[in-house]
């Protein structure tokens, strides 16, 4: 595995994917730097006008529904039927779905009408979503009921997507491999954004393989490997978030080959 690790770092760098982002207002710039730091190319454009003829430009499609409103959800089902059309592979993540109606229902829709390629979300979202039991407050993860392998297993045979659960061990399955991923660092749950830049770096890998288990690993233990490095001489938060881009541009293939914590379920 370490060597598919490597290989698709390395070819992320070289193909720079194109990532069209239709996300929130909070972390759209994070999302922006953080694609890329990683290798990528951001877009940020929502305007119904347009996004079926961006993404078609693009390498993968995320949707983050972290500042929900109508206007934004008919753009993400124009853009979204598009990269279907394409096979342009669909990141969705389902920030604060669980705290109210509206941000649950609309994320179930989605996952209804689109074609999800990988959801990612906390504990606490994907309990909910997958109806195990999850509790969240504003979009902040108060845990899942059950065990969250067992959890993201059975809820990617049922809709039929690559499912990850962020948290101190990242959790990802597609309903026939599971993998655990270990890399991170806890200053990563003090700053907002982090959840919404893990999205984006997981669009940046998904654009360059087929296979989301893997390339969602890839991502997940990318960015946690950054924050362990990130937190070597962060003073606090901010200082932690300003060092996080810098570790996640300077991280190299073979440092990802060689400092991946990942672990099959």
């Amino acid at each position: 595995m370490q060597e598919d690790l490597e290989r698709l770092f390395s070819d992320l760098k070289k193909r720079r994917p194109l990532v069209h982002h239709i996300t929130n207002f909070v972390t759209v710039n994070d999302c922006a730097n953080i694609t890329l730091c990683v290798g990528g190319a951001p877009v940020m454009a929502e305007a119904k006008e347009e996004v079926a003829e961006m993404v078609s430009l693009a390498g993968a499609l995320v949707l983050n529904i972290g500042t929900l409103r109508s206007e934004q959800v008919d753009s993400m089902l124009i853009a979204g039927r598009r990269a279907n059309e394409l096979g342009i592979p669909i990141i969705m993540d389902p920030v604060g779905a669980g705290a109210t109606k509206y941000r649950t229902q609309t994320t179930l829709r989605l996952i209804q009408e689109l074609k999800i390629a990988v959801l990612k979300g906390n504990a606490g979202e994907i309990g909910v979503l997958a109806g195990s039991g999850g509790t969240v407050r504003g979009v902040d993860s108060c845990g899942c009921k059950g065990d969250p392998a067992e959890i993201v297993c059975e809820f990617a045979k049922r809709i039929e997507a690559t499912v990850v659960i962020s948290g101190p061990t990242d959790t990802i399955s597609d309903g026939r491999r599971s993998l655990l991923v270990d890399n991170g660092h806890e200053l990563m749950g003090r700053i907002s954004g982090t959840g919404c830049m893990a999205s984006s770096i997981v669009g940046a890998f998904a654009a360059i393989s087929k296979d989301h288990v893997l390339s969602s690993g890839a991502a997940m233990a990318a960015f946690g490997i950054a924050g362990e490095n990130a937190a070597k001489n962060a003073k606090g938060p901010y200082s932690f978030k300003v060092r996080l881009f810098d570790e996640m541009a300077r991280l190299t293939p073979k440092d990802l080959k060689e400092r991946a914590r990942i672990r099959f379920a």
